[in-house]
């Protein structure tokens, strides 16, 4: 290998081996601290290499802001336990009743609610998914299309804040406000879930799908105040955010308060006896993620260390000076990254790589966080290992196979959006210049 850089040494080493143990069934968490230390290996001894790692790993998670997403992960559970999914549903109802494929828009608006309530695109498509596919089967709707409209709209809430995810990205890029990227995310988050309803739509007229009869005044009062608590919510956290009465990793203690007093308190949905599950498996989920991000920050050293992120941004540079094209296969290359890997890893290795070359390009650090937020979006409604497509498949009773054809018109529909944010700053700018004064 001596031909070869240390750089594309290093980096040969670091996903070759990645690529390998991923290959053979080792959980990715492992896969990925197992590669750095392998890598570092190539440059010091290996006594030095796991000592390193094993520090940037502990080290990265020293940070207060990542003490937000085990509280809304739990305030997610709470939410997905207490009623709260339902209500929003009802509420949805007014708004997208009266639309062709009435119970599709249902679906997505309620996704766009709850998601954004919940921060999480898999509990989101359990949650409403597992409502809404049965009163869509009674309805006549084709259960595979209703499949596919739960699984393209699940994601609008990794966007629409609250989104831990975009704490994920705040954290690895070097501190970009999550407070910015929280509201940088509103527009893009509700374009995607616009061009899901218009596809939706376009499907449903030709199939003929019904309306929802226009409920009285008085049940449209009644579903609105129903609703009300748990879209406050949303309010109180971006208001305390924006306003500077706390910080997001506050929020999300704040959330956690607020869901148990709905789903323990008023709604009553909720045992004092079932507290403990859910904080189990939230306490759960909140290991798995945290060991993730932890291992994760690990080979982003072990990547920088190695000069791969600069290895990477030269051989970019050398495909093209035009900055579209760059931008353009920066997309390509996400899209399929996020085909086999979930969205926490991806957007924690490959931010590091992909980052400096778009600053280089004169892009906004905002911008770029919220395009590859969305890009990675996409990747968990896609095969082999979208989860949240899969958990969309489950709770309508369809199989994998017969949910590709149906999602092909929203893949279109995201990725042309993904076009629009990518190549259109002000779309997730806009809302941040407007409302914090950013001035980035």
């Amino acid at each position: 290998m001596e031909f070869l850089s240390s750089e594309l040494q290093s980096g040969l080493i670091l996903f070759g081996v990645f690529g390998i143990l991923v290959t053979l069934g080792v959980p990715i968490s492992f896969a990925i601290g197992l590669a750095a230390t392998a890598t570092i290996t190539f440059l010091i001894s290996f006594d030095q290499a796991l000592f390193v790692v094993s520090q940037k790993m502990a080290s990265g998670l020293d940070s207060f802001t990542l003490l937000a997403i085990p509280f809304f992960i739990l305030a997610g559970n709470i939410m997905n336990s207490g009623g709260i999914a339902r209500r929003l549903i009802e509420l949805a109802k007014i708004v997208g009743g009266r639309l062709p494929g009435a119970l599709a828009h249902v679906n997505v608006l309620a996704n766009m609610l709850f998601g954004s309530i919940s921060g999480s695109a898999v509990a989101s498509a359990a949650a409403i998914g597992g409502i809404m596919s049965p009163l869509q089967r009674k309805e006549g709707y084709d259960p595979a299309f209703s499949a596919a409209v739960n699984a393209a709209s699940c994601p609008t809430g990794m966007l629409i804040p609250p989104s831990s995810t975009l704490i994920v990205y705040s954290l690895i890029s070097g501190g970009t406000s999550v407070a910015t990227l929280f509201v940088a995310g509103y527009l893009p988050g509700i374009l995607m879930g616009l061009g899901v309803m218009g596809v939706a739509g376009i499907v449903a007229a030709k199939r003929g799908y019904p309306l929802i009869p226009l409920p009285s005044f008085k049940e449209i009062l009644f579903k609105i105040a129903d609703a009300f608590l748990p879209l406050l919510l949303i309010f109180i956290i971006m208001g305390g955010i924006i306003g500077g009465v706390f910080t997001a990793t506050e929020a999300s203690a704040v959330a956690v308060v607020y869901t148990l007093l709905l789903a323990v308190g008023i709604y009553r949905e909720v045992k004092v006896t079932d507290l403990p599950t859910i904080i189990l498996e939230s306490a759960i989920t909140s290991s798995i993620v945290l060991l993730l991000i932890g291992c994760s920050i690990g080979m982003s050293w072990a990547m920088t260390f190695s000069d791969i992120p600069y290895a990477i941004g030269e051989a970019l540079a050398n495909v093209s000076e035009n900055p579209f094209i760059i931008m353009l296969v920066i997309n390509i290359c996400l899209l399929v990254i996020g085909t086999f890997m979930d969205m926490t890893p991806a957007l924690l290795i490959f931010t590091p790589i992909f980052l400096p070359v778009a600053t280089e390009l004169g892009m906004d650090p905002v911008h770029f966080g919220i395009m590859m937020t969305y890009n990675l979006c996409i990747g968990i409604i896609t095969p082999p290992v979208g989860s949240a497509l899969f958990i969309s498949c489950s709770v309508g009773k369809v199989a994998i196979q017969d949910l590709i054809k149906p999602m092909l018109p929203f893949y279109v529909a995201v990725i042309s959006i993904l076009m629009l944010v990518t190549f259109i700053p002000e779309i997730s700018l806009f809302l941040p210049r407007v409302i914090l004064g950013y001035g980035g």
